[in-house]
């Protein structure tokens, strides 16, 4: 119970970090804008003091957003039914092995593979 309401506080998270980050606009401007003397810098005309403000609601509400997500994907992890899980899924989907009734006490039903030898080997003869 505890674990779901925590997936779907994630879930509502992270769907709400998403339109906040889309929210934002581009600071820099990227690569192009920087090197091409965009207008973003002093004088630039382009910060309005409520587009000021609104950027820094977004950037604290993405900060915001971004910790309660990531402490509770940790705190996931803590309220998962150990009990109920006893094996995992690729576990539960092999086929038990063979049983098979054998006496490891009895002689081997093959036939070994060196011939009997029934005689004592001969001592070398001297010269």
């Amino acid at each position: 119970m505890l674990y779901t309401l925590t997936i779907i506080l994630i879930t509502i998270i992270a769907v709400l970090m998403v339109i906040v980050v889309l929210l934002q606009s581009g600071q820099g401007q990227g690569l192009s804008g920087g090197i091409a003397g965009g207008g973003g810098g002093i004088g630039g005309g382009g910060n309005m003091m409520g587009a000021r403000r609104t950027a820094d609601f977004l950037s604290k509400a993405t900060t915001v957003l971004a910790t309660l997500f990531l402490t509770l994907c940790v705190l996931a992890n803590f309220f998962i039914d150990q009990e109920a899980v006893t094996q995992s899924a690729i576990q539960d989907r092999a086929v038990p092995p063979v049983q098979t009734e054998q006496d490891f006490g009895a002689p081997a039903e093959t036939s070994p593979a060196l011939p009997p030898q029934d005689q004592a080997p001969e001592p070398p003869e001297e010269n």
